[in-house]
């Protein structure tokens, strides 16, 4: 995969959904709750005001509803400005 993420944004891959049962009742994957931590894959080069903190392979906290889903090579990616991190793990 060859892609390069713009000024401040950051392509990060979601950590998987914990598999959870309740009761012997298997979760549907609709019906999961969204993982909110994942691993920084590429980032931009920043922009004047803001310069890159986080790096590729850093493992990261986000917002609930943080960045955009976008699929490449059929796996599931967020691109995401790096304000929208919250922490770095």
């Amino acid at each position: 995969m060859n892609i390069r993420p713009l000024a401040d944004r950051v392509l990060i891959k979601p950590a998987p959904a914990e598999e959870k049962t309740v009761g012997g009742i298997i979760i549907p994957d609709s019906a999961k709750e969204k993982p909110l931590k994942g691993e920084v894959i590429a980032v931009g080069n920043g922009t004047k005001d803001e310069e890159m903190v986080v790096k590729p392979g850093d493992r990261v906290l986000y917002g609930k509803y943080a960045g955009t889903e976008i699929e490449l090579d059929n796996d599931k990616f967020l691109i995401m400005r790096q304000s929208d991190i919250l922490a770095i793990l």
